[in-house]
């Protein structure tokens, strides 16, 4: 009697339960932050080493395909289960089976660090998400949480690799919230997703990392014509990364169904990149690419540079080799949007900006934390321009994505109705039989 007394006592007053839930999360938030961040510091400081030494030492890119042979055997004899990377974690979130093996963790990281050492393009997002699950994971088993809470400090530990990796805590916060479901956001998750973001990025901090910072010089006057450019400009974006998920996912078949031994994937890979490297001349188009982003804000490039970052990209992912996609999007997108300056009476800087953001949200289907992540980045001054952008690239972009495991909550429009509820991975296979 006393227990029910109790019971109904504290559920009379909703702030008890919530702060209970608050004080649990901030524990388990707190400690994911300083584990998460202080592994991407490391990550990013090692990755600027490994890029640094590339540069300075330009014959290592001769041994790409000694690099991929290194990485394709590594997860071949130690990580078959998680192989999958970004997508094993939001499998594990729809369908849970098995905690996710700790092991992602060191073979990302490294995979990754010789992916860019020895020249390959890829990004770092992806590696920093998967880090942050793979811990995160381990407060389930440690905790012994519920399945539902399982769910949660899942996104918590998305939400801090990306926040801390980008810089950018609010953007993460809502990435982990909105990229698991095409077209739906995890509300249920919105106090720990945050916290973590905040924290993980306060700790990489600490160490001493500091990000790129981005400028947009100037902003178009906010009147309907410009608006309408706006949307034509999220269309191209939109069309853009869908070619970007595409591409990748054709290039991973391709490798997938000739050889069928999986570490020579990558060593063949690296051959044709190396080769294709050496006759390009230059190594603006390996690595992240980041002063070719920042040149995209003010320089006039060349028009053919976000296609070529988009098939080494898209070709060194599909053959193996290990990294994220989002900084090589930023790329496509920020040099993209510096060649629309050519029939789009828009700002350069405002095109590279929209584009950076844009063609991210198109490919990951995440159009809320891209404008949010562009106005972290440039400010709220060209904030509606990046948010029409994103939102136009999301639908453009199709029921298509680099995230192959996203499944469509609601879809894109209503043409599309019986889609609903299927894995990107399957879309392609259903309309095909019909």
């Amino acid at each position: 009697m006393k227990k029910s007394k109790l019971k109904n006592f504290l559920f009379s007053f909703e702030q008890i339960p919530s702060l209970v839930y608050l004080l649990k999360w901030l524990l388990i938030c707190l400690s994911l932050g300083v584990i998460a961040g202080s592994v991407s510091a490391f990550f990013l400081l090692a990755l600027e080493w490994a890029t640094n030494w590339r540069e300075s030492h330009l014959w290592i890119i001769a041994l790409l395909p000694v690099g991929g042979f290194i990485i394709g055997l590594s997860y071949h004899l130690y990580g078959n289960s998680v192989v999958k990377g970004n997508n094993l974690l939001l499998e594990e979130f729809h369908t849970p089976k098995k905690i996710i093996p700790f092991r992602m963790a060191p073979l990302v990281l490294f995979g990754t660090i010789l992916t860019h050492f020895f020249g390959g393009s890829a990004g770092r997002e992806g590696t920093a998400v998967q880090i942050g699950g793979a811990i995160a994971d381990r407060f389930t088993k440690v905790l012994k949480l519920s399945k539902r809470d399982r769910k949660i400090v899942l996104i918590a530990g998305i939400s801090a690799g990306f926040a801390s990796v980008f810089g950018t805590p609010l953007a993460g916060g809502i990435f982990a919230l909105e990229v698991l479901i095409l077209g739906r956001i995890r509300l249920d998750a919105i106090i720990p997703s945050f916290m973590a973001a905040v924290f993980a990025d306060y700790f990489c901090q600490i160490w001493g990392v500091s990000h790129t910072q981005y400028h947009i010089s100037s902003v178009a006057e906010m009147n309907p014509v410009n608006l309408l450019w706006s949307l034509l400009a999220g269309i191209i974006f939109g069309l853009v990364a869908m070619l970007f998920s595409k591409s990748t996912h054709l290039w991973s078949n391709l490798f997938k169904n000739q050889i069928k031994y999986p570490p020579l994937r990558p060593v063949i890979g690296g051959v044709i990149l190396a080769i294709t490297i050496y006759f390009m001349g230059t190594t603006k188009y390996i690595g992240l690419g980041i002063p070719t982003i920042v040149d995209a804000f003010n320089v006039n490039l060349n028009s053919y540079d976000f296609i070529l970052k988009l098939l080494l990209t898209s070709f060194t992912l599909g053959a193996g080799f290990k990294g994220g996609e989002v900084t090589p999007l930023f790329f496509i997108g920020a040099t993209l949007g510096n060649v629309l300056i050519w029939f789009i009476p828009l700002p350069m800087g405002l095109l590279a900006g929209m584009g950076f953001v844009a063609v991210f949200a198109g490919a990951t289907n995440t159009p809320i934390a891209c404008t949010v992540m562009g106005i972290e980045l440039f400010g709220i001054e060209s904030g509606v321009f990046i948010a029409l952008a994103c939102c136009t690239a999301y639908l453009f972009s199709g029921h298509s994505g680099v995230y192959s495991s996203q499944i469509v909550g609601s879809p894109k429009h209503n043409l599309f109705l019986r889609e609903k509820g299927l894995p990107l991975s399957e879309i392609k296979t259903k309309r095909t039989s019909s």
